[in-house]
């Protein structure tokens, strides 16, 4: 028994050849963590994680617009405890 054709459906839309892609990483599958602090203008460095900042919303606003423009699709936000 000899197959005329090949099944690939598996492979019938783009949405499904794109989940099994192998190893390619592009900007398109990066999600970027944002952490959430109260006040306006603040920007506070995380000494744990170089080059990730604490943002006020009007500075998130900012960061996530940028984020946008470099064609990150996805931000993670993550809120900021304060104790009491």
């Amino acid at each position: 028994m000899t197959m005329l054709k090949r099944p690939r459906r598996m492979r019938e839309s783009s949405f499904s050849r794109t989940l099994m892609r192998e190893n390619n990483i592009s900007v398109s599958n990066l999600i970027y963590p944002m952490f959430v602090i109260e006040g306006t203008g603040i920007r506070q460095d995380i000494e744990s994680m170089p080059g990730i900042q604490r943002l006020s919303i009007d500075e998130l606003i900012k960061d996530a617009s940028e984020c946008h423009q470099l064609g990150i699709p996805a931000i993670a936000i993550f809120l900021t405890s304060t104790k009491n």
